[in-house]
């Protein structure tokens, strides 16, 4: 074949992508620029229209640099791709504004998909894409996997931290047997949760509640802008599985300005796993302290007397007042039948919930020893006490994890020591001494340290 003037190189270029019809436009025109291709026309492009590709003059034309698409397109058809085989000089520009701002909001590119034609990192970490950065949960241990202090425990009667890293129990009546259990919703990834089972059931006093919470730092949760007008919002997820069935109460309370808001939800069937959603407006009023205090408490109430139940349920935030705080509250603690499972359990900012963030053991392990540690965990070994001067002993250890504060600590019993003089703590190492007599050259061991930090 002779050509005239400059022969083509071959190769493709392709001019654009996936433009849609919108408005059943009869025409569409398009300056591609010049094509040093001799003779120019359609023979020298290829154009593919729903998925097909298109004969030349049939659904377009070519003249000169001008690419006319005729008027049997109609609305959703979409021109997949234009390609140009040779050289291409000068790529041009659409000669009527084709791809505008209205046209990406419309069909198949859709404001869901680009909210206004410009993605932001604001857009990414709110709106259709959210939730997505890591340790979105602010909630530590929500998976029920870690249970340093012990599996079980039994004769529960009063407040404290018993099993469960993390999650605190606070009881004023009834005896519960709580435990981390492997009853788990089927298929959702969980092997471990909370277990309250009831073993001596009472009657509320008014002034009783019982219930299950975690208590949050205030420096973790800055990023919530809680004070100002743009508070976020706080989404809280979680399974749970009662044999008592009706309202329960979900509760926020800032313990820094003594403000909570309370949020209802149905246990519909007895003994079956359930899913529950609550989200609660973000509180434009008093911040959070920027500290290592307690400054945000969630509440699972189990249990309440007419001191928190008299009044109208506060479903705003509000100064808190304890006849609003758990209105509607089923006695779970009435009967031994009674048990309650929790596990999934998941607060985020935003106003929807997404899946369970699950991290690595060693990582939830790592966040749950910043409050609480063992070291030497049942005697299985044994962290030696070594002589530091004439007639003491002591014992030294760095943590391995900073923790919150300087933590109280205790020991368990080996070769005597069941008790120091003294000690040294700050929140990643401990110096405790013994007096002993000079006399004394015996070897001395202590075993499972407790490193207490909690809120």
């Amino acid at each position: 074949m002779a050509y005239i003037g400059t022969k083509p190189t071959i190769g493709n270029f392709q001019i654009c992508d996936a433009i849609s019809v919108v408005n059943g436009q009869a025409a569409y025109t398009m300056q591609v620029g010049s094509v040093n291709v001799i003779p120019q026309s359609a023979n020298h492009m290829i154009v593919s229209l729903n998925g097909t590709i298109q004969k030349p003059n049939s659904s377009f034309t070519v003249s000169g640099a001008v690419i006319t698409f005729s008027s049997n397109l109609v609305t959703n058809d979409v021109i997949d791709f234009i390609q140009i085989l040779g050289d291409v000089l000068d790529l041009g520009v659409p000669s009527d504004a084709t791809v505008t701002t209205a046209k990406l909001a419309d069909s198949s590119v859709t404001a869901a998909k680009i909210t206004d034609a410009t993605i932001t990192a604001a857009k990414l970490a709110s709106g259709t894409v959210q939730n997505q950065s890591a340790f979105k949960n602010i909630i530590i241990n929500g998976d029920m996997s870690i249970s340093q202090r012990s599996t079980s425990a039994s004769s529960i009667t009063s407040t404290g931290y018993y099993t469960i890293d993390r999650w605190n129990w606070q009881s004023d009546y009834g005896t519960v047997t709580l435990s981390q259990d492997t009853d788990v919703p089927t298929g959702q990834g969980f092997a471990k949760s909370f277990k309250a089972d009831v073993t001596t059931a009472g009657t509320v006093g008014s002034g009783g509640t019982v219930v299950l919470r975690q208590k949050i730092e205030g420096q973790n949760l800055q990023y919530l802008k809680k004070g100002t007008s743009s508070a976020e919002s706080l989404t809280c997820s979680f399974w749970i599985k009662s044999t008592k069935t009706g309202t329960y109460i979900c509760e926020l309370f800032d313990a820094d300005n003594t403000r909570q808001i309370s949020k209802s939800y149905t246990v519909s069937s007895s003994n079956t796993w359930e899913k529950k959603e609550i989200t609660f407006a973000g509180d434009t009023t008093a911040a959070f302290g920027n500290d290592n205090a307690n400054s945000l408490q969630i509440n699972w109430y189990l249990s309440a007397g007419s001191d928190y139940t008299s009044g109208t349920l506060s479903t705003t935030w509000t100064s808190s007042t304890n006849v609003n705080r758990a209105v509607g509250q089923v006695d779970a603690q009435d009967n031994t039948s009674n048990n309650i499972y929790l596990t999934g359990i998941q607060l985020e900012a935003g106003t929807t919930a997404s899946d369970f963030e699950f991290l690595p053991v060693d990582v939830n392990l790592e966040r749950c020893q910043r409050y609480y540690q063992v070291l030497a965990p049942g005697g299985a070994m044994f962290i030696p006490v070594v002589q530091y001067q004439a007639s003491y002993r002591s014992l030294a250890y760095v943590f391995p994890t900073e923790m919150r504060t300087a933590p109280t600590f205790t020991v368990g019993t080996y070769s005597g020591f069941t008790s120091f003089d003294g000690s040294d703590i700050t929140a990643n190492t401990i110096h405790a001494y013994k007096a002993v007599s000079y006399s004394d050259t015996n070897s001395y061991a202590v075993r499972e340290v407790k490193l207490n930090a909690e809120l």
